[in-house]
């Protein structure tokens, strides 16, 4: 949901691929620095204890950055590169209670 500034905010929850996790450390590190081109920012990055997951906490100024931010060619170039190894994402769109 975006808020009253039009800011979206959105929570990813990453889980990465058995066996492949440092792997999918290093493609998230390359897909959140993709962040700021599309006017988004990584506010907080958590790594579960076992490893095998993530949450991070993304802004974006409004739903067209995070748009072209899913259409990135270089963010689906990572991706491809990363094969069944790329971790799984759900995001869900917040908003402060």
């Amino acid at each position: 949901m975006t808020d009253r500034a039009g800011v979206l905010t959105l929570v990813a929850i990453v889980e990465f691929a058995v066996g492949a996790e440092a792997a999918g450390q290093r493609y998230e590190d390359a897909v959140l620095a993709l962040l700021e081109r599309h006017s988004g920012r990584l506010e907080r990055r958590l790594r579960g204890t076992d490893g095998q997951a993530e949450v991070h906490v993304i802004r974006f100024d409004g739903r067209a950055g995070y748009e072209s931010f899913l259409a990135d060619p270089d963010r689906a170039a990572l991706r491809t590169a990363l094969g069944e190894a790329a971790p799984t994402t759900r995001v869900i769109e917040v908003h402060e209670a």
